[in-house]
């Protein structure tokens, strides 16, 4: 079985807010076997990261790799093998800089996620949610109000699915959970891509959102819920809603609550930066323009709220078409109000926990899978090496397999 040694250079253990020497790593086949001061082994290619940091692959907890444009109507149009085409070139740049997994909800489905397991596609491992859930007229519907027609829900593009009444959430949370989701993602708030849902339209009446957690946990999993508001993360969270996305507009008393039932936020603040420079020019209809300022001026105060109530918060990045660039942006923006290490963990041991991958993914134990990236320099003090396109990840490593190797060193396989 291959093995390989990482030794000679500094290692950020996730949740660290230091970097450590003096320690190794070896990898045996897709896991990572021993880590620790001065390991050696006579089957292993020594790797000499000459003073560079290691750390664990990270993790972006929210992403749609289907959705190739910025309009998610057109987007839901395209044919699905096109579709499926262009998601492959759309992960395999989220790999490239350093996302090792990711949490896709809304659009992906079991058949990408089995493309990556077959080594089909070369990108980030998937969970999915499958198409996510929502009421006619709220954030899965993209329809503009004279426009009768089909959402396209059965092409890949669809980001989305409509269900209206509890019977049809139940039966629709129960089809993804057939069709390989691994959890469900619901709209349970207004949107800024969808032209007829104001942001502080509530998505879904309560028994419509019970009926939906009941299904996901009947199934072993989760419920997922895009919003915004204080009152419909409130509701969410009364209702059961485990993964609270973007958040933007919290507040304190309602933070505090969700956290006390264990709850985890996944805030995309780089989802409006992306849309606030590009989404015009992009082919972002100006309904939707003019509602990013409204969630992107909350979403700094959001950070600090959460952090105090003690909600944990995972990295997500929510970018559409072009803007799938701009993901590792994030980091830079919390990184404004927030400690760079507790930034870090976001991508990696509080994600996985969301991804149900805790101790398998984000995380540089024995055991866990050997999805690894290393850095040229201290993230830590400077978190923008992790931007560029991963122009300062120079080896990229996902289940034992090197996708990037920048070292040149003649020992590698």
């Amino acid at each position: 079985m291959t093995q390989f040694l990482y030794t000679g250079g500094r290692v950020l253990f996730p949740g660290a807010s230091a970097l450590e020497e003096g320690t190794d790593l070896l990898v045996e086949g897709d896991r990572i076997k021993e880590v620790g001061p001065r390991l050696s082994s006579g089957l292993a290619a020594r790797i000499d990261l000459e003073g560079r940091t290691l750390m664990a692959g990270l993790v972006d907890a929210h992403v749609h790799v289907v959705a190739s444009g910025v309009n998610v109507a057109e987007n839901a149009a395209l044919p699905s093998s096109l579709t499926a085409l262009r998601a492959a070139r759309i992960m395999n740049g989220m790999l490239m800089r350093g996302f090792t997994t990711v949490r896709d909800v809304g659009g992906a489905d079991h058949g990408l996620k089995r493309a990556v397991e077959e080594g089909l596609i070369d990108g980030p491992r998937l969970v999915i949610s499958g198409k996510a859930l929502g009421q006619t007229g709220g954030h899965t519907d993209f329809r503009p109000r004279s426009d009768n027609r089909g959402t396209f829900d059965e092409r890949l593009g669809a980001l989305g699915r409509l269900a209206d009444g509890v019977d049809a959430v139940r039966r629709a949370a129960r089809d993804e959970i057939r069709a390989g989701a691994d959890l469900i993602k619901i709209m349970a708030n207004g949107g800024v891509a969808s032209p007829n849902d104001p942001i502080h339209a509530l998505g879904y009446s309560r028994d419509e959102i019970r009926a939906a957690v009941e299904e996901a946990q009947n199934a072993g999993t989760y419920v997922s819920a895009h919003l915004y508001t204080d009152e419909a993360i409130r509701r969410a969270v009364e209702c059961g809603v485990h993964s609270l996305e973007h958040c933007n507009l919290i507040q304190p008393e309602t933070a505090r609550l969700a956290a006390a039932r264990g709850c985890i936020a996944c805030p995309t603040l780089v989802a409006y930066e992306g849309l606030a420079l590009e989404g015009a020019a992009l082919g972002l209809g100006p309904d939707s323009v003019a509602k990013i300022e409204t969630v992107r001026r909350g979403g700094m105060e959001s950070l600090t709220i959460m952090r105090e109530a003690g909600l944990p918060m995972a990295y997500g990045s929510d970018l559409l078409g072009p803007l799938h660039k701009y993901q590792s942006m994030e980091f830079a923006i919390r990184a404004r109000v927030l400690p760079a290490h507790e930034v870090l963990a976001s991508a990696s041991v509080i994600a996985a926990r969301l991804c149900h991958l805790e101790g398998q993914v984000g995380s540089l134990a024995p055991g866990a899978y050997a999805d690894l990236i290393v850095v040229d320099g201290d993230p830590l003090t400077e978190i923008g090496l992790l931007d560029g396109q991963g122009a300062r990840i120079p080896v990229i490593m996902k289940g034992g397999r090197f996708y990037k190797n920048d070292l040149h060193r003649s020992d590698f396989a």
